[in-house]
Protein backbone atom coordinates (compact mmCIF):
# COMPACT_ATOMS: atom_id res chain seq x y z
CA UNK A 1 0.00 0.00 0.00
CA UNK A 2 1.57 3.28 -1.37
CA UNK A 3 1.98 6.02 1.45
CA UNK A 4 2.26 9.86 0.37
CA UNK A 5 4.77 9.63 -1.81
CA UNK A 6 5.55 12.81 -0.43
CA UNK A 7 4.68 11.94 2.45
CA UNK A 8 5.19 13.88 5.42
CA UNK A 9 8.11 15.26 5.90
CA UNK A 10 7.94 18.56 3.85
CA UNK A 11 11.38 19.63 3.50
CA UNK A 12 13.68 17.09 1.08
CA UNK A 13 17.48 17.53 0.98
CA UNK A 14 19.71 15.56 -1.66
CA UNK A 15 22.79 14.96 0.22
CA UNK A 16 25.88 15.90 -2.15
CA UNK A 17 29.91 15.52 -1.46
CA UNK A 18 30.09 19.60 -1.28
CA UNK A 19 26.46 21.11 -0.58
CA UNK A 20 22.95 20.65 0.34
CA UNK A 21 19.97 21.29 -1.98
CA UNK A 22 17.08 23.15 -0.75
CA UNK A 23 13.90 22.09 -1.55
CA UNK A 24 10.52 24.41 -0.98
CA UNK A 25 7.74 22.42 -0.58
CA UNK A 26 3.58 23.56 0.53
CA UNK A 27 2.99 22.67 4.24
CA UNK A 28 -0.10 19.73 5.12
CA UNK A 29 -3.30 21.91 5.80
CA UNK A 30 -5.02 18.63 7.35
CA UNK A 31 -4.00 17.17 10.86
CA UNK A 32 -5.35 14.53 13.02
CA UNK A 33 -6.92 14.82 16.45
CA UNK A 34 -4.43 13.92 19.02
CA UNK A 35 -1.65 13.59 16.84
CA UNK A 36 1.09 15.59 16.18
CA UNK A 37 1.06 17.65 12.96
CA UNK A 38 4.06 19.75 11.38
CA UNK A 39 3.37 23.58 9.97
CA UNK A 40 6.29 23.18 7.25
CA UNK A 41 8.00 26.59 6.28
CA UNK A 42 10.82 26.56 3.85
CA UNK A 43 12.99 29.54 2.60
CA UNK A 44 15.35 28.56 0.44
CA UNK A 45 18.56 30.68 0.46
CA UNK A 46 19.91 30.80 -3.05
CA UNK A 47 24.12 31.30 -1.76
CA UNK A 48 24.89 29.04 1.41
CA UNK A 49 28.31 31.18 1.37
CA UNK A 50 26.48 34.62 2.70
CA UNK A 51 26.43 35.10 6.32
CA UNK A 52 22.64 36.16 7.02
CA UNK A 53 20.99 36.79 10.46
CA UNK A 54 17.62 34.99 10.58
CA UNK A 55 14.85 36.18 12.60
CA UNK A 56 11.29 33.63 12.31
CA UNK A 57 7.98 34.56 13.85
CA UNK A 58 4.29 32.31 13.58
CA UNK A 59 0.98 33.71 13.93
CA UNK A 60 -1.56 31.89 14.90
CA UNK A 61 -5.51 33.30 13.57
CA UNK A 62 -8.22 30.92 14.84
CA UNK A 63 -10.82 32.34 12.35
CA UNK A 64 -10.88 35.14 9.55
CA UNK A 65 -12.38 38.36 12.40
CA UNK A 66 -9.98 37.30 14.88
CA UNK A 67 -6.69 39.37 15.39
CA UNK A 68 -3.78 36.51 15.10
CA UNK A 69 -1.47 35.31 17.96
CA UNK A 70 1.97 35.48 18.59
CA UNK A 71 2.86 32.00 19.07
CA UNK A 72 6.31 31.19 18.32
CA UNK A 73 9.60 33.59 17.71
CA UNK A 74 13.00 32.44 16.53
CA UNK A 75 16.02 35.20 17.58
CA UNK A 76 19.64 34.63 17.85
CA UNK A 77 20.15 30.85 17.03
CA UNK A 78 16.83 30.68 20.07
CA UNK A 79 13.91 29.14 19.67
CA UNK A 80 11.08 30.85 21.91
CA UNK A 81 7.72 29.80 22.77
CA UNK A 82 5.37 32.55 23.50
CA UNK A 83 2.52 32.77 26.12
CA UNK A 84 -0.86 31.47 24.02
CA UNK A 85 -3.26 28.78 23.79
CA UNK A 86 -1.00 26.12 21.87
CA UNK A 87 1.70 26.90 24.63
CA UNK A 88 3.52 23.82 25.57
CA UNK A 89 2.42 21.79 22.79
CA UNK A 90 5.00 23.67 20.45
CA UNK A 91 8.39 22.25 19.22
CA UNK A 92 10.86 24.14 16.88
CA UNK A 93 11.32 21.63 13.93
CA UNK A 94 13.93 23.87 11.88
CA UNK A 95 16.87 22.78 10.34
CA UNK A 96 20.65 24.11 11.12
CA UNK A 97 21.41 25.67 8.39
CA UNK A 98 17.54 27.72 8.86
CA UNK A 99 16.97 27.01 5.85
CA UNK A 100 13.41 24.74 6.81
CA UNK A 101 11.90 26.68 9.81
CA UNK A 102 9.00 24.87 10.53
CA UNK A 103 6.87 24.27 13.18
CA UNK A 104 5.33 20.96 15.38
CA UNK A 105 2.26 20.99 17.39
CA UNK A 106 2.08 18.26 19.43
CA UNK A 107 -1.51 16.33 20.67
CA UNK A 108 -3.48 18.36 18.00
CA UNK A 109 -6.91 19.65 19.18
CA UNK A 110 -10.04 21.00 16.71
CA UNK A 111 -9.20 24.40 18.63
CA UNK A 112 -5.99 24.56 16.51
CA UNK A 113 -7.73 24.66 13.37
CA UNK A 114 -7.27 28.49 11.80
CA UNK A 115 -4.96 30.20 10.24
CA UNK A 116 -0.96 30.36 11.04
CA UNK A 117 1.37 32.78 9.52
CA UNK A 118 5.13 32.07 8.95
CA UNK A 119 7.58 35.19 8.56
CA UNK A 120 11.30 34.99 8.02
CA UNK A 121 13.15 38.04 7.99
CA UNK A 122 16.85 37.90 6.77
CA UNK A 123 19.74 40.25 6.89
CA UNK A 124 22.43 39.22 4.80
CA UNK A 125 25.78 40.59 5.57
CA UNK A 126 28.11 41.60 3.12
CA UNK A 127 31.49 43.44 3.66
CA UNK A 128 29.87 47.22 2.54
CA UNK A 129 26.23 46.75 3.36
CA UNK A 130 23.49 44.92 4.59
CA UNK A 131 20.60 44.02 1.97
CA UNK A 132 17.09 42.27 4.01
CA UNK A 133 14.97 39.92 2.59
CA UNK A 134 11.49 38.86 3.51
CA UNK A 135 9.40 35.88 3.43
CA UNK A 136 5.43 34.96 4.15
CA UNK A 137 3.81 31.83 4.32
CA UNK A 138 -0.02 31.61 4.90
CA UNK A 139 -1.30 27.66 6.16
CA UNK A 140 -4.95 27.10 6.51
CA UNK A 141 -5.41 24.11 9.15
CA UNK A 142 -8.24 21.87 9.34
CA UNK A 143 -8.15 19.31 12.21
CA UNK A 144 -10.11 15.99 11.82
CA UNK A 145 -11.33 13.25 13.91
CA UNK A 146 -9.71 10.47 11.86
CA UNK A 147 -7.10 10.27 8.75
CA UNK A 148 -8.81 10.24 5.67
CA UNK A 149 -8.06 7.43 2.72
CA UNK A 150 -5.13 7.95 0.63
CA UNK A 151 -7.08 7.92 -2.56
CA UNK A 152 -4.07 7.95 -4.74
CA UNK A 153 -3.18 4.70 -2.34
CA UNK A 154 -6.81 3.27 -2.45
CA UNK A 155 -6.84 3.12 -6.19
CA UNK A 156 -3.48 1.22 -6.55
CA UNK A 157 -4.55 -1.22 -4.11
CA UNK A 158 -7.84 -1.74 -5.48
CA UNK A 159 -5.72 -2.02 -8.88
CA UNK A 160 -3.49 -4.48 -7.39
CA UNK A 161 -6.34 -6.94 -6.11
CA UNK A 162 -8.12 -6.78 -9.88
CA UNK A 163 -4.84 -7.76 -11.75
CA UNK A 164 -4.30 -10.59 -8.90
CA UNK A 165 -7.95 -11.69 -9.72
CA UNK A 166 -7.25 -11.70 -13.38
CA UNK A 167 -4.00 -13.41 -13.50
CA UNK A 168 -5.45 -16.44 -10.95
CA UNK A 169 -8.45 -16.49 -13.42
CA UNK A 170 -6.52 -16.41 -16.84
CA UNK A 171 -4.32 -19.25 -14.22
CA UNK A 172 -7.16 -21.15 -14.22
CA UNK A 173 -8.26 -21.07 -17.88
CA UNK A 174 -4.99 -22.34 -18.68
CA UNK A 175 -4.61 -25.27 -16.49
CA UNK A 176 -8.26 -26.38 -17.35
CA UNK A 177 -7.42 -26.08 -21.25
CA UNK A 178 -4.29 -28.44 -20.15
CA UNK A 179 -5.74 -30.66 -18.17
CA UNK A 180 -8.56 -30.99 -21.35
CA UNK A 181 -5.92 -31.73 -23.81
CA UNK A 182 -4.14 -34.01 -21.56
CA UNK A 183 -7.11 -35.78 -21.40
CA UNK A 184 -7.94 -36.21 -24.93
CA UNK A 185 -4.69 -37.40 -25.64
CA UNK A 186 -4.66 -40.05 -23.39
CA UNK A 187 -8.59 -40.94 -24.60
CA UNK A 188 -6.72 -41.11 -27.88
CA UNK A 189 -3.81 -42.87 -26.73
CA UNK A 190 -6.60 -45.64 -25.24
CA UNK A 191 -8.94 -46.09 -27.65
CA UNK A 192 -6.29 -46.80 -30.23
CA UNK A 193 -4.59 -49.09 -27.84
CA UNK A 194 -8.26 -50.68 -26.75
CA UNK A 195 -8.75 -50.83 -31.33
CA UNK A 196 -5.61 -52.52 -31.40
CA UNK A 197 -6.51 -55.54 -28.83
CA UNK A 198 -9.67 -55.52 -30.16
CA UNK A 199 -8.31 -56.95 -33.34
CA UNK A 200 -8.06 -60.68 -34.16
CA UNK A 201 -5.02 -62.16 -34.32
CA UNK A 202 -5.17 -63.84 -37.24
CA UNK A 203 -5.65 -60.44 -38.98
CA UNK A 204 -2.49 -59.28 -36.94
CA UNK A 205 -0.29 -61.76 -38.13
CA UNK A 206 -1.62 -61.11 -41.99
CA UNK A 207 -0.79 -57.46 -41.38
CA UNK A 208 3.26 -58.14 -40.20
CA UNK A 209 5.79 -57.56 -42.98
CA UNK A 210 6.65 -61.11 -45.03
CA UNK A 211 10.05 -62.33 -43.63
CA UNK A 212 12.57 -62.89 -46.31
CA UNK A 213 14.89 -65.56 -45.98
Amino acid sequence: MLTHLLTTTCMLYFVCPSHQVCVDVPSETQAVLGLSMKLTCIDCMKREEVKTRTRVDWYFMPNETSGRIHIYKYREGTPIELDSRLKGRLLWNGSQDLQDLSLRIQNVSFDDSGFYTCEVHREFVFDYFTPTAATIKNISLTVMEKAREDLAALYSEIMMYVLLVCLTLWLLVEMVYCYRKISKSDEQAQDTATNYLAIPSVQKDSTAAPVTE
